[in-house]
């Protein structure tokens, strides 16, 4: 057997090279499959995202009365494919199972949703001294939560609420007052 000059065997060298080699190569493609991984798990995270804020929106149930009525049934028939949502024109966004009913929303990707419920509760926040806003002929209550605002429509012959995220702009409220002004009679606001 052929030694070194330090006397370890040449094959006990080339072996301890080729361990060290295959130990580096080893760790290499661990941290790449690692990148790998993090990345399946960044685009991952990204479909969810985008499935969350395209597919079937999840609303929860809240007390309609008037749902079921001939005015909500002329409102969600007069309502528009597409809303203002600030710049842009956005589409209707389908409502998860269960859906409320005399529902309806719009938004995509690139928007968070507006939601138009009709036949609601009246609202608690009414009161003889609230301030009202009047957009296009309809008078509304506004309703801050969080950024969000819920607009009620109180002088039409059913509460009707148009929810919209913060920076919506008034496109989408003047949109609906439109409707409600075209299709539902004028009526006394009644706390």
């Amino acid at each position: 057997m052929v030694q070194q000059a330090s006397g370890v065997p040449r094959p006990v060298l080339i072996a301890a090279l080729v361990l060290g080699v295959l130990l580096a190569l080893t760790v290499a493609g661990i941290g790449i499959a690692g990148q790998y991984t993090s990345a399946q798990q960044r685009e991952a995270a990204a479909a969810a995202e985008q499935a969350r804020r395209s597919g079937p929106l999840p609303l929860a149930p809240v007390p309609a009365p008037e749902a079921g009525s001939a005015e909500c049934r002329e409102v969600l028939a007069a309502a528009p494919d597409e809303l203002t949502i600030g710049d842009a024109r956005v589409p209707h966004r389908a409502l998860a199972d269960p859906a409320p009913q005399a529902t309806v929303a719009w938004g995509d990707a690139e928007h968070d949703p507006v939601t138009l419920r009709c036949g609601i509760d009246a609202p608690a926040e009414l009161t003889p001294t609230s301030p009202l806003a009047e957009v296009s002929g309809v008078s509304w209550l506004e309703i801050n939560e969080g950024g969000d605002t819920t607009w009620l429509a109180v002088d039409r012959p059913v509460y009707v609420a148009l929810s919209t995220p913060e920076g919506t702009g008034t496109g989408t409220l003047q949109d609906i007052s439109a409707i409600l002004r075209e299709r539902l009679p004028e009526r006394p606001v009644l706390p």
